[in-house]
């Protein structure tokens, strides 16, 4: 078990890591970019990533505090479902209207990696590698689909 600075420095460790291995990365217009805090350019719509010691989990993740809100969002990313599944080469999971960790109702598009520990550095090349993939297939829907969700701005 560690503490909860134990547990930080770690993580922060690792977010370290990934952002140092994923500077090689362009995005996909080119340019430089901060993968580990991605910039959608819509408020309320985030690319999250999150690890744990069971799992780790990539989310296109909707916080608007208006539900109704969360939901046109929500529909405008279903009428690209297909693009996305594209991309991503695989199917994630829909979530309309769940708590989040903090017990705030977000709606999201995640998918999950199973029985990987961020606490155990041999993990880390599977989440770097679970990360790396998914957020620049994410960046390359981005760079095609933003436009259509600047209504939202």
């Amino acid at each position: 078990m560690y503490s909860k600075d134990q547990a930080s420095s770690i993580k922060q460790s690792f977010w370290t890591a990934f952002g140092q291995y994923m500077a090689l990365q362009p995005s996909a217009e080119g340019q430089r970019i901060n993968w580990v805090n991605y910039k959608t350019g819509i408020k309320h719509l985030n690319f999250k990533m999150d690890a744990g010691q069971k799992s780790a989990a990539i989310a296109i993740e909707i916080v608007h505090p208006d539900p109704s809100i969360q939901e046109l969002i929500f529909e405008q990313f279903k009428e690209f479902k297909n693009i996305l599944n594209g991309y991503f080469e695989e199917e994630w999971e829909w979530e309309l209207h769940v708590s989040n960790e903090y017990g705030k109702t977000v709606t999201r598009i995640v998918k999950h990696l199973y029985g990987v520990n961020i606490f155990k550095q041999e993990d880390w090349p599977d989440l770097i590698t679970f990360f790396k993939v998914r957020m620049v297939a994410l960046d390359q829907f981005w760079d095609d689909a933003q436009y259509s969700f600047d209504v939202f701005k």
